[in-house]
């Protein structure tokens, strides 16, 4: 089986062409506005005709993921949180119709990515699964007895990042505050870090505040960064064990750009819901993704393989 795969993120979209479990051709787009999705829609079109050109077999359709809350079912976007504001009001799977005379499945872009993770990755033959991304926001996705969990408005298990961790803490891009995100994720840290004690004295005060960065001088010692560092490791935990007394997965899974750590963010993690989660039948996993931008576009062929009947 053949697909075509988009996943959209806020700057860029990688396109694919998918058979099975391997990436066969792909092309990166980039993107210097993602206010509207309108204007990007042409250049993705002739990306996935250039794909299309690549293949002498048949083209099942395309899995589209987007960077916002999905309603699966119904093949529409339901909120954006400011990126592709006009997402809401398009038809994506008539324009793939019209334009390329392929069927579509729109998918969140996290749930897409953990698909694949169960297709071809860390999660292979795993069924209750709860998956973050850890990046410039928190992103999470969680699969129950097999089937990502969706809920009556297609938000449920999507909001990971904004599970509340702070009383009173900071306003968050959702609306509420206290967010896990607006805590410990890439666009909260430079605000975290500057309001951080002493941080003028700090090596952090002299380098671009990223995760890349915060974990290197906390590394060498830096004992600002070790703090904040301790702050985003106890705010990932806790977040954990919210997922875990929620969902009741066997495994967590995590990736992101920030898991370039991962020697320091598993361990704490793993160590920090075993003696916190409430869990009378056994300890979880906690794993690193291994697809890594390849994700989404792997979780192509099982979405497109899911009957829609059968989806809930």
């Amino acid at each position: 089986m053949r697909v075509l795969a988009v996943d959209l993120g806020g700057s860029h979209a990688a396109c694919a062409l998918v058979e099975d479990n391997t990436i066969l051709f792909r092309e990166t787009l980039c993107f210097a506005n993602s206010e509207k999705l309108v204007p990007v829609l042409p250049s993705v079109e002739d990306a996935l005709r250039r794909l299309m050109s690549q293949s002498s077999y048949p083209i099942a359709g395309i899995a589209f993921g987007f960077c916002g809350l999905v309603d699966s079912r119904r093949n529409f976007v339901a909120s954006t949180n400011g990126k592709y504001i006009d997402a809401p009001d398009l038809d994506l799977a008539a324009w793939a119709e019209q334009k390329l005379g392929l069927r579509l499945r729109l998918e969140n872009d996290a749930r897409l990515a953990l698909r694949g993770e169960c297709y071809a990755g860390a999660a292979q033959g795993e069924t209750n699964v709860v998956m973050f991304t850890l990046g410039t926001g928190i992103g999470g996705v969680v699969m129950i007895e097999g089937r990502p969990l969706r809920g009556k408005h297609g938000q449920a298990g999507a909001l990971g990042g904004h599970v509340p961790v702070r009383l009173n803490g900071r306003a968050c891009t959702c609306g509420a505050i206290g967010c896990a995100e607006s805590e410990a994720s890439g666009w909260a840290l430079p605000i975290v870090s500057k309001e951080w004690p002493d941080f003028a004295t700090s090596m952090l005060a002299s380098v671009p505040l990223n995760f890349e960065n915060l974990f290197s001088c906390a590394a060498q010692g830096d004992l600002v960064a070790q703090q904040v560092r301790e702050h985003c490791l106890q705010v990932w935990a806790m977040t954990a064990v919210s997922a875990i007394h929620s969902f009741d997965p066997e495994v967590l899974l995590y990736g992101g750009g920030v898991m370039k750590s991962a020697d320091v963010i598993l361990p704490y993690i793993e160590d920090y819901v075993h003696r916190h989660a409430w869990t009378a039948w056994g300890k979880v996993q906690v794993r690193a993704a291994q697809l890594g931008n390849d994700a989404a576009l792997l979780g192509a062929i099982p979405l497109l393989n899911e009957e829609l009947e059968n989806v809930r």
